[in-house]
């Protein structure tokens, strides 16, 4: 599904096609823009549009080869106000050493120096035209160059390498985001070959939602309690029988210590006779007297 005149190391493995249909990355909007009109491979009877999806494969590796010119990793910037795509820009900004800005653009980024999120990026690239589109506004006035993930209906102003793709979908955003990075890595050096898998999960760039991890977490501690529950039992109904030892002790402990059996001449009375607590004490002094 390459083009012919693109070397053969270029092509798109099975695998690399497999996985852009498993992530719907070809499923496209009802809408289509005039420019992504040659993406397009055609157009389901429900309306929507398909993309072609070797044309995609194309357009990463073109973008991996723009990316991978920077000399400073730290001069691209990667740019998602979706949710869908802040985790995949957080993870390529991690893997390749560029620059992340997920969530709100700050106006004023790439143009007012006073401000603090001021940068002065070689290039950016754009979860979404339509989202970012400050981000690229701002891009245009000072010339930096813009590669953005567009849908058929996404507008391509100003966006001088669009990705054909599905860019509303959590799964077609992440792998398209890990196949680049995928790729600057493999054009850089840091995996040796094609043939050679890249150990970081396509997983990791996808978009997971926080209460639906909440929910998972708190199952699991729940589970874990309840198989922690038998464990706790048999240690104190083994051997060391809480309810048995009690028993035994205030067995014991009477004909050890019991006031009742001790001798008639200890008593704290003077009923049955004997020495007394007071004769004791009042004997203590003679006798200390007698050895002086």
């Amino acid at each position: 599904m390459a083009a012919a005149n693109l070397p053969a190391i270029f092509n798109a493995t099975s695998q690399d096609i497999e996985n852009l249909l498993a992530a719907q990355c070809h499923v496209g909007s009802k809408n289509l823009q005039v420019h992504m009109n040659s993406y397009l491979w055609k157009t389901r009877a429900d309306g929507v549009n398909i993309i072609n999806i070797g044309k995609t494969y194309e357009k990463i590796v073109l973008a991996a080869r723009i990316i991978a010119a920077i000399d400073n990793p730290a001069d691209v910037c990667v740019i998602s106000a979706r949710p869908y795509g802040q985790r995949a820009v957080l993870k390529f900004a991690h893997h390749t050493g560029a620059q992340a800005i997920a969530g709100r653009f700050t106006p004023g980024s790439f143009t007012n120096y006073i401000t603090r999120s001021f940068k002065e990026p070689r290039l950016i690239i754009v979860t979404d035209p339509r989202t970012d589109a400050q981000a690229i506004k701002e891009a245009s006035y000072v010339n930096i160059p813009v590669i953005a993930l567009c849908d058929t209906d996404s507008p391509t102003d100003f966006v001088d390498v669009a990705i054909p793709t599905n860019n509303k979908g959590r799964h077609a955003i992440g792998l398209v985001w890990w196949m680049l990075a995928r790729e600057v890595l493999r054009l850089r050096g840091a995996i040796i070959n094609r043939e050679t898998a890249w150990d970081v999960m396509v997983d990791l760039y996808f978009y997971r939602d926080p209460e639906a991890e909440a929910e998972e977490k708190a199952e699991e501690e729940k589970v874990a309690a309840i198989e922690e529950e038998p464990v706790a039992a048999e240690t104190f109904t083994g051997t060391g029988d809480w309810e048995a030892a009690p028993a035994g002790f205030a067995a014991a402990a009477p004909a050890a210590s019991g006031w009742d059996d001790a001798a008639p001449g200890q008593q704290w009375n003077a009923e049955t006779g004997g020495a007394q607590w007071g004769d004791e004490a009042a004997a203590a002094p003679k006798e200390a007297a007698t050895q002086w």
